[in-house]
């Protein structure tokens, strides 16, 4: 039904969509057969290199390169398996002794693989100690390499390894000092690049492409490499291209964008950046689309209760998504209607499309819950506003981890991940810790970036004001305190991720990727909000511009 009279609304004042779908369409896609050889044969190339005998830190360095070019997914078994022979302590000792470069390195892949054992990692970290002495310090004077790998290498530390903390902050520290006097432009780019912002929480697409540009001018440059990384991330990035496509064409029927729901964000390639950002790889091509779909419905339906919705309309929307029958649509007023009619029929169309008939049960039934969770945890949120309640900061964050939405996503992409079978999908628990933690630092990297924009356009209190209303305290104190908090979260969710095998791998990626897309999103101000802020410079780099080869 609709409402008799039309109520005071709200505006989040958000600009248009910079990536019009007529544009979009013009984007070349395609990739030559020549290329599809080419690449073939430096694939090949680049195994015949892998097997080659070589001492132990040109071959982690080997790996690491690899990794950060973008390109180990292609070699995912041969890594593990180089990855395994070594898990020595025999041949670590004799290779790697007073190595800090190649102790740091292989400690950082083995997490970043999940294959160190406990006793090695106790070994590792126990090198790394030496450095409070203030001798052997000076003994690395000139060893930036060795720190730069030490400071990136502490970002995978879990709760109780205080130690490789320190080692970290001491290397952070000497980082800091001797880009002050080092005279080489590349390493002191090198320096700010990792300083900035460590690997750890880099969305590994765009470090990828950045890497590509530096790795040209490092020491031990492999051609064969850079030939490869170049030439895969144009094609990898045209199969992306090509499916932005199809996603914006799909958009733009949808009709969701209407005269009715006009007050509502349209960030079709927004979405698309994120999730590419965080599932590249081609064979998640299902992944890819679904989330994009499921991102411009939580947008819309965040803007509906952020700034347009009365809190009956809210009230009584929560009811018919919990519900999740058609025939209480008609219940809502007209802008709702659209909405939910246009969701109930994408959702309904996305998994018999995706997923055979028993999978499909399962994942409907997990998505519905997690919509209807995703819309009580806004439904609250709303009523913290309405009344002029702020909350306190435990009581804020245990809800704002479910409102930042990412119980969606990550529902679909462990539902549709292409190792998953009915065993795994019957046992499927919401929500589990994994999830809480990527969640909430996917929360506070946004509550960063957003509060103050949110705050000023009327809206509940973000993380940042209940702790200062909670603890009287600065914004700057506050902000300290969040930023502590992310990293206590980082070394959970690592935690999580080195020491819980269930989890498919498809999954863990998405799991640990979406904080680093809320970072890349968030760094500089609202991303989302207003993609002229720095979002499009990013759009441009992974979708529309090629490497030139």
């Amino acid at each position: 039904m609709a409402t008799t009279s039309d109520p005071a609304r709200r505006s989040g004042n958000y600009p248009p969509t910079i990536w019009d779908d007529s544009y979009i369409q013009t984007l070349s896609v395609g990739v030559t057969e020549e290329e599809e050889i080419r690449r073939d044969k430096l694939k090949e190339d680049v195994r015949h290199l892998m097997d080659k005998e070589k001492g132990l830190v040109e071959q982690l360095e080997l790996l690491d390169n690899l990794r950060q070019l973008g390109l180990s997914y292609h070699f995912e078994p041969e890594i593990k398996d180089v990855l395994k022979s070594i898990n020595s302590m025999e041949r670590i000792n004799n290779e790697l002794e007073n190595n800090l470069h190649g102790n740091a390195l292989l400690f950082r892949l083995l997490r970043e693989y999940e294959l160190d054992t406990s006793q090695l990692s106790v070994n590792l970290i126990d090198s790394f100690k030496s450095l409070k002495d203030g001798s052997k310090l000076k003994s690395l004077v000139h060893d930036i390499k060795g720190m730069l790998s030490l400071y990136e290498a502490s970002y995978l530390a879990i709760e109780g390894e205080e130690a490789l903390d320190e080692a970290g902050a001491v290397a952070a520290k000497y980082l800091g000092k001797v880009k002050g006097y080092a005279s080489n432009r590349k390493i002191i780019e090198q320096i700010d690049h990792a300083l900035e912002l460590p690997l750890h929480w880099r969305m590994p697409r765009l470090h990828s492409r950045w890497f590509i540009d530096a790795y040209v001018t490092q020491e031990n440059m492999v051609p064969m490499l850079l030939d490869l990384a170049k030439l895969d991330f144009n094609m990898v990035q045209s199969l992306h291209r090509e499916e932005l496509k199809e996603m914006s064409r799909w958009w733009n029927n949808l009709g969701l964008v209407c005269d009715e729901l006009k007050f509502a964000r349209d960030r079709l390639a927004e979405h698309y950046l994120g999730v590419m950002s965080f599932s590249f790889e081609p064979q998640f091509w299902r992944c890819r689309k679904g989330i994009t779909k499921i991102g411009c419905f939580i947008t819309t339906i965040d803007d509906i209760y952020d700034v347009y919705g009365t809190l009956d309309e809210l009230e009584l929307f929560t009811e018919v998504v919990d519900k999740w029958e058609f025939s209480a649509i008609q219940l809502l007023p007209d802008y709702m209607k659209t909405c939910l009619t246009l969701l109930f029929n994408t959702m309904k169309e996305e998994i018999a499309n995706t997923a055979s008939t028993i999978q499909g049960s399962y994942v409907h039934s997990y998505l519905k819950r997690s919509w209807a969770d995703l819309c009580k945890a806004y439904l609250t949120e709303a009523k913290w506003y309405h009344t002029g309640y702020t909350p306190t900061f435990n009581e804020y964050l245990e809800n704002g981890w479910v409102s930042i939405s990412s119980i969606l996503p990550l529902a679909f992409a462990y539902c549709l991940s292409d190792d998953s079978t009915i065993e795994s999908l019957s046992a499927f628990e919401f929500y589990r810790e994994i999830v809480r933690y990527s969640s909430i630092l996917f929360r506070l990297y946004d509550d960063m970036a957003t509060s103050k924009a949110e705050m000023q356009r009327g809206d509940v209190p973000k993380s940042i004001q209940c702790y200062m209303k909670e603890k009287n305290v600065s914004e700057s104190v506050a902000r300290d305190y969040i930023k502590c908090l992310i990293t206590k979260y980082w070394k959970l969710l690592n935690n999580e991720l080195a020491t819980n095998s269930i989890y498919l791998d498809p999954f863990k990626r998405v799991i640990i990727n979406i904080p680093r897309m809320a970072q890349c999103m968030f760094q500089n101000g609202d991303g989302l909000g207003d993609p002229n802020l720095h979002t499009r410079e990013k759009v441009i780099s992974l979708l529309i511009e090629p490497i030139t080869l």
